[in-house]
């Protein structure tokens, strides 16, 4: 028999010390060559979105995929990006992320609430955003790792 996967991620990853560092003049671009790197690293970029301060991905990952290695090479890549093309040499992820799996049948409203990340966070702010997520999802978490 074949193998057949539906590995979808919701993930999650701010800017170092959550600096307002990604500018609206350049977030587009910016969120479009995140959609790339996510293909260049052999994933599917079904959503990409975020403000200032923070990225949502909802990514198809296969099953030789180590979400740690894939979440390393994609801050360092996109780093780098900044860096070079944007010449903001202070730029910088945090450390950590935040991943959830998704179901099939969630995918279409996780792509709507990435995409609606600006009025979002127009009447929540990323923490209160990050904690509700983590409730919801029953993960375990420690308040001093939100900051």
């Amino acid at each position: 028999m074949s193998t057949f996967l539906s590995l979808h991620v919701h993930i999650i990853f701010s800017t170092k010390h959550r600096k307002p560092w990604i500018a609206d003049d350049w977030i587009e671009r910016f969120h479009e060559y995140i959609g790339g790197t996510v293909r260049g690293l052999d994933g599917v970029p079904e959503a990409v979105g975020g403000i200032a301060d923070h990225v949502h991905l909802l990514v198809g990952l296969k099953s030789t995929h180590r979400l740690s290695d894939f979440m390393r090479d994609m801050k360092k890549s996109t780093s780098k990006w900044v860096h070079e093309t944007i010449n903001e040499p202070r730029f910088g992820w945090q450390d950590g992320y935040a991943a959830f799996t998704v179901s099939p049948t969630a995918r279409d409203g996780v792509r709507h609430y990435i995409g609606r990340q600006r009025e979002h966070h127009a009447k929540q702010s990323f923490q209160e955003e990050l904690i509700e997520l983590l409730q919801r999802a029953g993960v375990a978490f420690d308040p001093e790792y939100l900051e």
